[in-house]
This record gives C-alpha cells, structure tokens and sequence, in this order.
C-alpha cells in the first residue's frame, strides 16, 4: 500500500523535538518526501488540513491482537480461523483510533503479519514475537490445577508455550525466531490472567533466562519480559532483559538499572482499570479478576517513580477481548503524572526506538514511513484529545487516508 499526497497549511508536530511548524507535508511511494511552504503537488492528492495538527502515527507496543476474550485458557479451543477474523477486526480498529503500528506481546504470526503487509485486511503495522515462553505452571500455562495435559499445538490459537529447562528455552527461543518473531516475549513472573501462579513469583531460572537473551541477540533481536515486582523485573535486566512490560511493583533500584542497561518500561495501566470494570464481562475468570487489586493502585505510583527518574517509557495498553475499544485511554491515565509531550513520545519516537525502527516510524522526517495523525485540537497543551478517535481528521498508512 503506498500513496502520494500532500497535505497543505499543517501545523505539524515532531515528538524528537515537542515544536510545532507551519507547513505542508508531502507523501510519495509511502514515505514521507519532504516537509516546508507552498511545497508543489505534482499529481498528489491535496488536502487542506489547516487548523489541524499533523504528527505520526501511533505506536502501541503492548497489544494482544488474537485475544478476543480475557479468557485466555479459552483461546486453544477455539478455531483458529476464528481467531484470525477476530484478529483483523480487532487490527482495523486499532488503525482507527490512530495506531499505524502495534507490537503483538504474543499471540500473533507470520501469518497476520503477511496478511496486513500484503493488504489482506486493514490494519496496522505488526512487529510480533509469536508465543511467549512460560515455565510450567508460570503466566503463560493457562492449565488449572485439575489438568494435566497441554496441546502447544500451533495450529491452536493461544499466548503461550511452555519450555522448561536451559536446553528447551533455547528450543522454544529458536523456533520462535525461525517464524519471524521480531522480539521474544518471556513470562518472568505471575500475571493476573493465569491461574495457579502468584503475582508475585520469579519465573524461570536465571539460567534459563540468560539462555533466552543470548538466542535472541544471536538473531539482533531482543527479548521483552513480563515482570510485575521489583525483584522480577530487576533479575530480568540484570541479566539483558530490553524491555519490561508492566513493571508495576518496581523500586529504585529497578529504575537505575533501566537506566545502566539501556532498556525500557512498558506500563500498561489502561488494562488494570478495563480489567476491573469490565473484565468478569468479557470472560476474565473470577479468580483472576481478584488478583486485579494487586496491581491496580501501584502502577501510576510505579509510572511515576521510572518517569522521575529518567527511566525510557513506552506507551502500551494489554488490554483483552471487548476492553480493545479503551486503547486511546492509556493516554488520560498517564496525564496524571507524565506532561503530554513525553507521553506522545513514548507512543512515537521512544516506542520505534524500542522496535528497532527510529527514523523510520514515530517521526515526520522526511524518508519515514509516511504514518500521520490529522488531529482537531493541541495534544501538547491537553494529551487528551488523543484519547477520542472522534477528533482524529484523518489517519494516514503509507501515504494513503484510511479514516477519515
């Protein structure tokens, strides 16, 4: 899918810098061509976007795109073709709240990877990792205590597999990456939605981990950890963790070895409070939905603490089955403690940083992606209006409108 188009009287606004300008923005093949006045449209498509403010496309890089219920146990019983058209709605309204790129947090494939590059469906960009690696009886073994067996099939639709063992994480790590995964996801800790592990646990051993790590950056790619206590997250990145998603419970010490490690937090605050509002709705377990207060109060506390100390941030939303359409919310949660220009960073600039894409996506420079946000309003004086699709004028996917 490319375009060319010009979009006229702009005030565009590069998160690299938090500045607006005054201008036109031209799209050719895709990309962005160049940026300035009175810029010539040859055989573009024109649109006057004045009063508007031009920025890049979204980035969410926490998604679960194939969890069309917050039944996770549910998922391996459920035809995949089932899944995968869930998936594609669930993709085309990611693209219509804004979001030109998504990185799956496990759950997706190749497949709808493919799919979305090829123009199968509409949707945005996906980077995915495939399954996530789980201990047996960690976040992502979704068996109750009164089953035995596990299908880790993967014609079966599901968010983790198993692998126990240094030999076998490098297995599973190696398989995971032989499909394309643009990341490895490990579950590093418990989680809300499985069922017989605690939240605050450490998975896997420090062996098993740092087995992970070395496949993962044999291949130039890394690994993301979910890990909600300090303890979790700061084994994970002492021993070469990239970027930790949750990171709810973390402590000081876990902020300076962010800092000495170069990685990156992903909270995703949005799902706690979908979770506990509507999460037994959209088939969360009531067992799970009780382990919801463990993590709720601490997360803003937890976004605060890594924000003051100069600790990445990215933006991320984790959120589960009907509780998608919340995704723009994360950005009102986090205007209680985050100005609006570091929260936009971290759904542009600091997100591509992560994915291994700057200056290819999160950005106005000209030889980016040409993925734009026409927004009715000033994100910079109030975040807010970026959590209300309804004020998007358009939204723009390699040069052509796709909303709007």
């Amino acid at each position: 899918m490319s375009g060319d188009l010009v979009l006229r009287n702009a005030t565009l606004l590069e998160p690299e810098t938090g500045e607006y300008s005054e201008g036109d923005l031209r799209c050719a093949d895709g990309r962005i061509v160049e940026t300035g006045r009175g810029l010539a449209a040859g055989g573009a498509r024109v649109e006057d976007v004045r009063g508007a403010v031009v920025m890049p496309g979204l980035i969410d890089a926490h998604v679960h795109v194939t969890a069309s219920t917050a039944d996770l146990g549910s998922l391996p019983s459920t035809a995949p073709s089932y899944v995968a058209l869930h998936s594609a709605r669930t993709m085309s309204r990611m693209l219509d709240r804004g979001f030109t790129t998504v990185r799956d947090a496990s759950g997706a494939d190749y497949g709808l990877a493919d799919a979305q590059a090829e123009g199968l469906f509409r949707g945005p960009r996906l980077l995915f990792c495939g399954r996530a690696l789980s201990q047996t009886g960690g976040h992502g073994d979704n068996r109750n205590r009164g089953t035995r067996v596990h299908d880790d099939h993967p014609c079966c639709a599901g968010l983790g597999r198993i692998a126990d063992g240094v030999d076998a994480v490098r297995e599973a790590a190696r398989d995971e990456l032989r499909k394309g995964a643009h990341h490895i996801k490990v579950m590093a800790s418990g989680g809300v939605a499985s069922p017989t592990d605690r939240i605050d646990s450490t998975q896997y051993s420090a062996d098993e981990l740092r087995a992970i790590v070395e496949e993962a950056e044999a291949a130039n790619r890394y690994v993301a950890a979910h890990a909600y206590t300090a303890r979790a997250v700061n084994r994970a990145l002492e021993l070469g963790v990239r970027s930790i998603e949750h990171g709810n419970l973390i402590d000081d010490r876990s902020v300076e070895l962010f800092r000495e490690h170069d990685a990156f937090l992903v909270p995703t605050l949005v799902t706690y409070w979908a979770l506990k509002q509507e999460g037994r709705e959209f088939g969360l377990p009531e067992a799970s939905w009780r382990k919801v207060d463990e993590v709720l109060g601490a997360g803003l506390a937890a976004l605060e603490r890594a924000a003051r100390g100069g600790v990445r941030i990215v933006y991320g939303t984790d959120l589960l089955g009907g509780m998608h359409r919340h995704q723009n919310h994360e950005f009102r949660l986090r205007a209680e403690v985050q100005p609006p220009l570091e929260i936009i960073r971290s759904a542009t600039t600091i997100a591509a940083e992560l994915v291994n894409l700057a200056g290819e996506i999160g950005t106005l420079r000209p030889g980016s992606h040409a993925d734009l946000l026409v927004v009715d309003g000033d994100p910079l004086a109030d975040v807010g209006v970026l959590a209300e699709p309804a004020r998007f004028r358009y939204v723009v996917q390699s040069g052509e409108i796709v909303t709007g």
